[in-house]
């Protein structure tokens, strides 16, 4: 049953949320409360709002940091442009230079002009004199580099400079080819590109000086170190293609940056391409702290709505406490009491009123209260004095039993007006005021008069179903012990005849004594077996503890034994009894325990009488350790098993299968063991192996006993020997 936790007064910072008023009742400040239920919005609204300038702030920045990336690469593309054409230019002018001395002999143009240019220039690799019909007349290399034309000879793949040169003669000034690819040895080759530069004399064109340039070289020499390390650099055609490259072996292929180098007669195209990724999300510190303000803006605005939000519900509070302590007062239906410091009541509200019949007048400040018994105020009296004597612990104490963590309480008498007594259930918490002292105690007292008799109501319908089903039980052992008892009873009657015969005779023969001797024991036998049987009945009808003991499991299963044996010996089954060594003993009521026992091996000899052959009706009684709390018994019968539907209904109380049964018995099983704190269920084998060896598919029932504790070895050793 739930008990209200106490009413206690808290400082401002913590004070509690306070539930609703009562229906029917409006509360004065329900405009505010309207207020309350919107303020959350506006907070959410305001964190919606840094959330939204926080992800701005950080996609604006790496939007920043990634234009600044790709205006570097642009920059650096433009830069690299204009170093190129410079140093084209330059090669221009020194190769116009050389083609004014185009008049002087050849070993001076070699010596003179054209080996100093290629020393000073590397990225020509070829110098040529040309005459008016394109035929090469002299030829230099460059000595930084093999000459190039090896593999294939010039004359093979002058077709673009064939082309430069017109266009040379026809404008009059100097003209690039297109590039084009030279094998080298090793299945090498370089990009190449020519200029040619039209050589006139006296306005009449008299030859041809034609350079040869490595692209590659191109930009090696031309660009700087730096800039070579942090960029791919590429000449690529109108399709992308790359005719050469410089710089690191491969860019990230993210800033990239193009430019077009207008050439006399050509055009080229420049890639650039850097090896920078993706910016960080905080780029640099400036983001950083940018962040780390926003951040920290986000956390105080948080902690103001934290803040905010404890003093809108502390001035609620504070405008509801009058209607919610009317709306409480009428509306609950546990009794409150609370009680000073010195036990005088302070306040009680009208539950309480109504359980003990007194009104709020005659039991606030009266010593000692009405309600007492007065054949009970000494006790209540000492008990008040305990309680006081205890040292001030605003922390409800635990329950220290193993049940855990539950508020104390303990039961007592009250009196009502009327002067009856009656059940009451208290549970006590200490009353704490705003600075932490404890000033009295809250209590919630229950009637629990109603329950008591219930209780006992259904204890006695428990008792007289346990007895209907031990009535039932002793009436089917009736026709059992019928049947039972007629062969030992016809013995004895069969061995007193013949005694009577032999004694009836006036001289005995020698060997009639021993006959005699012979049929008076068989009598005694078979008077001693009928007396077991009816004393295993005996005992089982007449013994009921209501105390639980520490029990043998063995003991549990020689009790039942007999009457087992009765059952089976009727329908032809057998009895196996399998425990395993070392067993705990087991904390239970034996008489009902024995009972749960007798009747699932009944039901599984029954079940086995009618479509089991009589060689496979075997009836196993197992008992193991499942867990060091708990002992497992078993009782696996060799019957056609339990029907899906039936096995839904199986411990439903007065249901059966069986024309004379009533059904009860496995409902009550079930009841013992549940509450033994055990449980009781069942299942289908597939496999089982008997005794006999065949196996074969099987149904076992299981239940579950507490097995009793023993901490210290040298007591478990003397449990076991005084059992």
């Amino acid at each position: 049953m739930a008990v209200p936790a106490p009413i206690r007064p808290a400082p401002y910072p913590d004070a509690p949320s306070l539930p609703a008023a009562a229906p029917g009742r409006q509360s004065a400040t329900a405009p505010a409360a309207g207020q309350t239920r919107r303020r959350p919005w506006l907070w959410v609204l305001l964190v919606c709002l840094l959330l939204v300038a926080q992800t701005a702030l950080v996609w604006l920045t790496f939007d920043y940091e990634s234009n600044r990336l790709q205006e570097e690469v642009d920059a650096a593309s433009a830069s690299i442009a204009a170093e190129i054409r410079h140093a084209v230019s330059h090669d221009l002018q020194s190769l116009q230079a050389l083609s004014w001395r185009e008049d002087n002999p050849p070993l001076q143009w070699r010596s003179a002009g054209a080996r100093q240019l290629l020393q000073e220039r590397r990225e020509l690799v070829r110098i040529e004199r040309r005459n008016a019909d394109l035929r090469v007349t002299d030829a230099l290399d460059s000595p930084y580099h093999a000459p190039i034309f090896v593999r294939l000879p010039r004359a093979a793949i002058e077709q673009e400079t064939e082309i430069a040169c017109a266009a040379a003669a026809r404008t009059g000034a100097p003209s690039f080819s297109r590039s084009f690819f030279v094998p080298l040895p090793g299945d090498l080759g370089v990009e190449i590109v020519d200029v040619c530069l039209p050589v006139q004399r006296s306005g009449e064109l008299v030859g041809y000086i034609t350079a040869s340039m490595a692209l590659a070289t191109l930009l090696n020499e031309v660009v700087s170190p730096a800039l070579l390390q942090a960029h791919e650099l590429s000449f690529i055609n109108g399709d992308g293609s790359r005719l050469a490259r410089a710089g690191r072996p491969r860019g990230a292929g993210i800033y990239v940056s193009e430019r077009l180098i207008d050439l006399p007669g050509q055009t080229m195209r420049l890639r650039v391409d850097s090896q920078s990724g993706r910016p960080q999300l905080i780029p640099n510190l400036a983001v950083a702290l940018v962040l780390g303000l926003s951040l920290a803006l986000g956390a105080v605005v948080l902690l103001l709505a934290r803040d905010m939000r404890r003093r809108s519900i502390a001035e609620h509070a504070l405008a509801e406490a009058l209607a919610f302590r009317k709306a409480m007062e009428d509306s609950l239906l546990t009794g409150l009491r609370a009680r000073d410091i010195e036990g005088r009541v302070t306040y009680v509200n009208p539950a309480f009123c109504e359980m003990v019949g007194f009104s709020a007048a005659e039991i606030i400040g009266r010593d000692p209260p009405p309600y007492w018994p007065p054949e009970k105020v000494p006790e209540y009296r000492r008990r008040l004095q305990q309680r006081q004597s205890l040292p001030d612990d605003p922390a409800p104490r635990r329950d220290p039993s193993p049940r855990g963590n539950l508020r104390e309480g303990f039961e007592t008498t009250f009196m009502r007006k009327d002067g009856e007594r009656f059940a009451v259930l208290i549970f006590d918490a200490p009353l704490v005021d705003g600075h932490g002292r404890q000033t009295g105690w809250m209590s919630a007292a229950l009637d629990v008069s109603d329950q008591r008799r219930v209780e006992e109501l259904s204890r006695q319908q428990q008792e007289r179903l346990q007895a209907t089903a031990r009535l039932a039980t002793v009436g089917e052992m009736a026709s059992l012990l019928s049947h039972e008892l007629n062969q030992p009873l016809a013995a004895i009657s069969s061995y007193a005849a013949g005694s009577m015969n032999l004694l009836g005779e006036t001289t005995l023969e020698p060997d009639a004594v021993p006959m005699l001797r012979q049929a008076i024991e068989r009598i005694a036998a078979q008077a001693e077996r009928a007396g077991k049987v009816i004393k295993s009945v005996h005992d089982f009808v007449r013994r009921r503890q209501q105390l639980r003991e520490p029990v043998r499991v063995e003991a549990l299963i020689e009790a039942v034994l007999p009457l087992m044996r009765l059952q089976a010996r009727k329908s032809g089954a057998r009895i196996e009894v399998a425990i395993n060594s070392g067993l705990p003993r087991v904390v239970c009521d034996r008489t009902m325990v024995e009972q749960v026992l007798l009747n699932l091996t009944r039901n599984g000899i029954q079940a086995m009488e009618e479509a089991t052959p009589l060689e496979q009706r075997e009836l196993l009684i197992r008992v193991r350790s499942s867990h060091p709390l708990w002992v497992t018994f078993s009782v696996i019968d060799r019957g056609p098993g339990i029907a899906p539907e039936i096995a839904q209904r199986l411990f439903t109380p007065f249901f059966t299968t069986r024309s004379e049964g009533m059904g009860l018995g496995l409902s009550l099983c079930r009841t013992v063991i549940e509450q033994h704190g055990g449980a009781l269920d069942h299942e289908r084998i597939s496999s089982h192996r008997s005794e006999a060896g065949d196996a074969g598919p099987a149904t076992e029932f299981r239940f579950t006993l507490p097995a009793e504790r023993v901490s210290h070895p040298a007591r478990r050793e003397e449990t076991a020997q005084s059992a």
